[in-house]
């Protein structure tokens, strides 16, 4: 029985309509000259292994494949088809697009190690995340960058984020912290709407103490009003 593996850095993408298979431990499957048993290992690069990612294996130039979820330890196992080239997907927390080819050999028993480390950012901006001027009203351009991000969580069940709120320094400093906090609880409240659990996302407003460029300039100011993810857990 042949043996191969392969070590992967990528942030790979999602797509839709796949096809599930039935995930089982390695010593569960067996190879056969129709099948390979492919064992995915994830781990971050802090060496955590992430619980409830899923990765897709779809065959070049086809629509649906086999996807399967990490358990505890960062692994799943699964038989796919032999004889095929698969692109590896996964979606990341920012939505980034990348694919992996790996190819399996056929007409023979193979046992195919795949090995995807990875590192989501610990803090990003919603860059497409908008409210009405001086309100904490998202508008619904917001909501396709929003709808990502409930995405990834849904997937990702161990994952627990801080929303937080900055504004420039335009106002009264009271005011920019109450409308940061308003900001973020707005933000927090359209994810629970969306089915993410309240114990999975706390809101925190900064107002304009943590500015990430000068506020003497309308670019500067524009910067400084933003909302930020964090991550506390994945």
């Amino acid at each position: 029985m042949n043996k191969q593996s392969t070590h992967f850095n990528l942030l790979l993408a999602l797509i839709i309509g796949m096809t599930s298979v039935q995930i089982c431990s390695a010593q569960e499957l067996n190879a056969t000259l129709t099948e390979a048993l492919l064992n995915v290992t994830v781990v971050s690069e802090a060496g955590n292994p992430p619980v409830g990612d899923t990765i897709w294996f779809v065959p070049e130039g086809a629509e649906e494949g086999y996807y399967g979820v990490t358990n505890e330890t960062g692994k799943f196992s699964m038989l796919i088809a032999n004889g095929v080239t698969y692109e590896a997907r996964f979606k990341n927390s920012q939505g980034q697009i990348q694919k992996a080819s790996i190819p399996i050999p056929g007409n023979e028993k193979i046992v195919f190690d795949f090995k995807l480390n990875y590192e989501l950012p610990r803090v990003y901006t919603l860059d497409q995340v908008f409210f009405a001027t001086g309100k904490a009203t998202l508008t619904t351009a917001s909501f396709a960058e929003l709808n990502e991000l409930i995405e990834v969580m849904k997937f990702k069940t161990a994952m627990k984020i801080e929303i937080g709120g900055h504004t420039d320094d335009v106002g009264e400093d009271a005011a920019n912290q109450k409308l940061s906090q308003n900001r973020a609880n707005a933000v927090r409240n359209y994810l629970i709407k969306k089915g993410i659990t309240g114990d999975r996302v706390s809101a925190v407003g900064y107002g304009e103490s943590k500015p990430v460029a000068y506020n003497n300039t309308p670019e500067g100011r524009q910067k400084n009003r933003r909302t930020e993810v964090r991550i506390l857990s994945q």
